[in-house]
C-alpha cells in the first residue's frame, strides 16, 4: 500500500468534516450557539482532545476524549449542524463506544446536548438507538459521573438521557422537553412557545436542570467547575490540599442563634467560602450544594430556616434525596444542616408529603457513605429523624440553643397542658413559661447530648474544624448492609 500516496486523500477528508457546511455552521453561530467541536474545545483542556470516528461525518456526533483540569474525561458533542444531531444507529455506535470506554477506564462522560430528535427515516432504527443510547447510561449510573449539557433542543427520548445523567446543566439555548409547544399548544387550545415549556428556567423550577447558564460558554464553564469537586469513578475519591486553614472559625457566628439563609453558613464552612449550589430555584426551602472541607470533596444538605421555617416540602424532600442518592453513589460524605420545623403542614390528602418523606427517609438512612450532622437551629420530627438521626447520621453536632422534639414546644404546650391554659390568670405568660420548661427539660440538645444522640453542643465558631475532624475520624468507614439486589425506593 502507498500511504504517502494516500495522506494527502484522507487529510483533504478530514478536513472537509471538521470544516463542516458552511451555512449550516453560520446559523448555528447566528443562533448564538458555539458549533459541536468548538464546545468540546471550551470544555477539554487546550490541545488535549483525540476524536474518535472522524471519518464518519454523517453520524450527528463528535465523540473522544481528553483533560479536564488535567483528568481523563470522555465527551460526545451532537452536532445540530449534521442532520439536525438527528439520533440514528450510525449516532448511536459512536456514542455507545464512548460509553463503554468510560466504563472500563473508569472515567466521567460529558454529553454535549443539542438533537433534532430521532432521525424519521430510519424508522424503529432510530427508536432503537435512542433505547440502546439510554439503557447504557442508565447502566453507567453509579459508575462514573454523568454530567449533561443541554446547549440546545433535547425532546422526546433525549430529555430521559439528559434526566438519567447526575448533573444537567443548560444554557439559555438549551430546551428540554417531552412534548414540543406544538403538540402542547395544540392540546391546550392556546399558544405556548418553547422557552416557556422547556426552557433553563422552566427547567430549574420542575427540577430536571440543576445548573443554569446565558450562554455556552457559561454553562462550559460551570461543567469544568463542577468537575473539580467530582471523583473520576465510584473506586475513587476527590482528596487534594487546600490554602484554607480547617481550624478556621466562622466569625461572628458565635454572637447569634439562627441564619436566615443557611448559605451563610455553608460557605463560612467550605474551604476558601466557595461552595457550587445545585438546583437553586428548584424547592427553595431545601438548599443543596457541593463543596470542599480541607481538600476533600462534600455534599450539603441544608434547611433554608427564612423559608416557610425550613420546613420539608414535597419537592424538598425530592430534591434532597436525590441529591443524598448521587453523592452515596461516588462515596461524597453528607452533611446536613439541620433548621427545620418539620414537614410542611397542608390539609390536603397527605400522601404526596408521606411517600416524600419516607423517601429522604430512605435515601438517608440507605446510603452508606459517611454522613455528619449539625443542628443548627430546630431539627423537628422528620427533619430530625431523616436528616439527624443516629440511623441517618455516623456523627451529630449541635449549636447551644438546638430543638430536638417530635413536634414543635407551641404544639407540645397545646397539647399536653391544654388544661392548665383554660384556668391561667395569664394564658399567654401561662403558655411562654410552658414552653420554656418543655424546652430545657425535654427538647434542648444539651438532653440529647446526655443521652448519646448528639456527640457534642459545640460552639458555632469551632464549627468547621469540628467537621473536618469528623470527616478525618470517618473517612476510612466500612458498612456490610444486609445482600440484596437494590432496596425499593418508595417512587
Amino acid at each position: 500500500m502507498n500511504v504517502e500516496r494516500n495522506l494527502p486523500i484522507v487529510r483533504e477528508r478530514k478536513l472537509a468534516i471538521l470544516k463542516g457546511d458552511a451555512a449550516l455552521c453560520d446559523q448555528q453561530k447566528a443562533a448564538g450557539k458555539l458549533l459541536a467541536r468548538e464546545r468540546i474545545a471550551q470544555l477539554l483542556d487546550p490541545a488535549s482532545f483525540v476524536e474518535l470516528d472522524v471519518l464518519n461525518a454523517d453520524a450527528g456526533v463528535v465523540t473522544g476524549y481528553g483533560l479536564i483540569n488535567g483528568a481523563p474525561a470522555y465527551v460526545y458533542a451532537q452536532d445540530f449542524t449534521v442532520k439536525g444531531g438527528s439520533v440514528g444507529m450510525s449516532h448511536a455506535r459512536k456514542v455507545l463506544k464512548v460509553l463503554d470506554l468510560a466504563e472500563k477506564t473508569g472515567a466521567p462522560v460529558y454529553a454535549l446536548l443539542d438533537t433534532a430528535g430521532a432521525r424519521l427515516d430510519e424508522g424503529i432504527d432510530a427508536m432503537n438507538a435512542y433505547a440502546l443510547m439510554a439503557g447504557r447510561v442508565s447502566a453507567l449510573s453509579g459508575v462514573v459521573p454523568q454530567v449533561a449539557l443541554v446547549l440546545g433542543q433535547c425532546g422526546g427520548i433525549a430529555s430521559a438521557i439528559a434526566g438519567m445523567s447526575d448533573v444537567t446543566i443548560m444554557s439559555k439555548n438549551g430546551a428540554l422537553f417531552v412534548n414540543g409547544p406544538q403538540v402542547v399548544s395544540a392540546v391546550a387550545g392556546k399558544e405556548i412557545n418553547l422557552e416557556t415549556l422547556s426552557g433553563p428556567e422552566a427547567s430549574m423550577k420542575s427540577g430536571v436542570a440543576q445548573l443554569t447558564a446565558a450562554t455556552d460558554e457559561e454553562a462550559i464553564a460551570l461543567a469544568r467547575r463542577l468537575a473539580g469537586f467530582l471523583p473520576a469513578n465510584n473506586m475513587d475519591e476527590v482528596i487534594g490540599d487546600t490554602a484554607d486553614d480547617v481550624n478556621r472559625e466562622l466569625g461572628d457566628l458565635n454572637a447569634i442563634e439562627s441564619v436566615a439563609d443557611c448559605r451563610d453558613v455553608l460557605r463560612r464552612i467550605a474551604d476558601m467560602n466557595d461552595i457550587l449550589e445545585l438546583s437553586e430555584g428548584f424547592a427553595p426551602s431545601m438548599v443543596t450544594a457541593i463543596a470542599k472541607i480541607g481538600g476533600s470533596t462534600v455534599g450539603f444538605i441544608a434547611n433554608q430556616p427564612g423559608r416557610d421555617e425550613g420546613r420539608i416540602t414535597v419537592y424538598g424532600a425530592k430534591k434532597a434525596s436525590r441529591f443524598a442518592a448521587f453523592c452515596d453513589c461516588f462515596s461524597i460524605p453528607v452533611i446536613t444542616l439541620v433548621d427545620s420545623m418539620g414537614m410542611k403542614v397542608s390539609s390536603a390528602p397527605q400522601g404526596e408529603l408521606a411517600r416524600a418523606g419516607a423517601q429522604l427517609m430512605f435515601a438517608m438512612t440507605e446510603a452508606s457513605n459517611v454522613r455528619i450532622a449539625l443542628i443548627s437551629g430546630n431539627a423537628v420530627g422528620t427533619a430530625y429523624a431523616a436528616m439527624a438521626s443516629r440511623a441517618a447520621s455516623d456523627a451529630v453536632y449541635a449549636w447551644p440553643g438546638a430543638v430536638i422534639s417530635a413536634i414543635t414546644p407551641k404544639v407540645a404546650v397545646q397539647m399536653n397542658y391544654a388544661e392548665e391554659l383554660c384556668v391561667a390568670d395569664d394564658p399567654i405568660a401561662k403558655r411562654a413559661e410552658l414552653e420554656d420548661k418543655y424546652m430545657t427539660d425535654i427538647a434542648d440538645g444539651v438532653n440529647a447530648a446526655q443521652k448519646g444522640y448528639v456527640d457534642d453542643v459545640i460552639e458555632p465558631a469551632q464549627t468547621r474544624q469540628i467537621l473536618a475532624a469528623a470527616l478525618e475520624m470517618l473517612s476510612g468507614k466500612r458498612e456490610n448492609k444486609p445482600a440484596k439486589k437494590h432496596g425499593n425506593m418508595p417512587l
